[in-house]
This record gives C-alpha cells, structure tokens and sequence, in this order.
C-alpha cells in the first residue's frame, strides 16, 4: 500500500506542479490576471464568471477546454487515490474510512465541477446560466474543503504516527 501511495502521490504532484508553473498561469495571463474556476476556493458570483469569460481569450479558453481540462482528468483521481491510501496508512480505523469517503466525495465533486466548467467555457458571458454557476461554485467549494480537511488529517495523522515512531 505504501508503494501505490507514493506512485500515486508523485504522479498528483507532477501534475499540479505543471498545471501551477504552466497551464494556469498561461489561463490567467489569457484572462487578464483572473485565477481559473478552478482555483478559486472560496467559489465565485455569477458577476465573477461573467468576469472571467468576458476577459478570457478565444485562445484561453480554447486551451482551458482543452489542455487545462484534459490534465484535469488524470489529477483528481491520482489526488483522490493518494490521499484515501495515505489516510489508510496514516489514521487508524474508522478514521482511516471516514476520511477516505471525504476524500472520495472531494473528487466526486472536482470531477463534476470540471463538467460544468466545460459546459461554461462553450458559453457566452451573458448566456450564463446563474444556476448553473451556483452549482459550479458550489463544486469548486467543496472540493476544496474536502481536500484541504483530508489534507490536515493526513498531516496529523502522519506527524502522530512518526511522534509514536520517534518516541518508541
């Protein structure tokens, strides 16, 4: 199990690293310095996302439908696998399974958010639909809670685990 986590963790990382260091700041640069749908966790209004889509070019969204959603596909399902087996490793049972099922609920989420999103990205700012953008807003927020909350559990339970380890 150990191996699996740290092939699935690297192979996250590898695509975060390129989607921070190169596709999303080539989206923002298209965007007229506007962060993604995707990485703004705090979600966005409807205002925003007219914003986004009224600044991003035809080649910015061309690239985020294609390039940044393609990435897009891979990343939460190495994410959502490195963290359900790190907390398995990290945590002790029910814990280990109560925040695996968050974990898999984040990516159940991202991955639904990164639907929506498309569909946006084939729209017109004004032709937003503004239940459509709460929704996705929505996604992006849960998402983000989600991987953050199992984040700080694999955090804490790792650095117990290596206390009990170093103390023995």
């Amino acid at each position: 199990m150990q191996r699996a986590f740290w092939l699935s963790f690297s192979a996250a990382m590898a695509i975060y690293l390129t989607m921070v260091f190169w596709s999303v700041p080539f989206i923002v640069g298209q965007a007229g310095g506007q962060a993604p749908f995707d990485m703004r966790p705090m979600g966005y209004s409807l205002e925003d996302a007219k914003g986004f889509l009224g600044a991003l070019t035809q080649d910015g969204r061309l690239f985020y439908l294609d390039v940044q959603q393609k990435l897009d596909i891979a990343y939460p399902a190495l994410l959502g696998m490195s963290l359900i087996l790190g907390l398995q490793l990290a945590l002790r049972r029910p814990w280990g399974t109560v925040f695996g099922l968050v974990a898999l609920m984040a990516t159940a989420a991202d991955y639904f958010e990164n639907h929506i999103v498309a569909g946006m990205l084939q729209t017109t700012p004004d032709m937003l639909d503004p239940a459509t953008v709460q929704v996705a807003s929505f996604l992006t927020m849960s998402k983000s809670v989600g991987h953050m909350t199992c984040f700080v559990a694999l955090l804490l339970g790792a650095s117990t685990h290596l206390m009990r380890r170093v103390l023995r």
